[in-house]
């Protein structure tokens, strides 16, 4: 099990993202965490099996229906914190 932090920058905000990412997350397992955030961009915390990780950065990249990804910056300095599941979480 290993756990990364995202940042998702583009046409990600308005577009049902947050909620499809987090549909995408369960599908695979994944326990975790995404959120809007002030600045436009959306955040996520993913913690599961390496193969399920490496696709759900691959499906961020794409992005949902409507969104136009511009970048996912992929990071391995997710907080330290119990995840179990995966939950949508208010703007910040």
């Amino acid at each position: 099990m290993i756990a990364r932090h995202l940042r998702i920058t583009g046409k990600v905000q308005g577009v049902w993202y947050r909620a499809w990412f987090a549909d995408q997350a369960r599908a695979l397992g994944l326990d975790g965490w995404v959120r809007n955030r002030a600045d436009g961009s959306v955040e996520a915390v993913v913690r599961g099996p390496r193969e399920m990780i490496d696709t759900i950065i691959a499906r961020a990249r794409e992005g949902s229906p409507a969104s136009r990804v511009a970048d996912v910056i992929v990071t391995d300095d997710a907080p330290a914190e119990t995840l179990r599941g995966f939950e949508k979480r208010p703007t910040v």
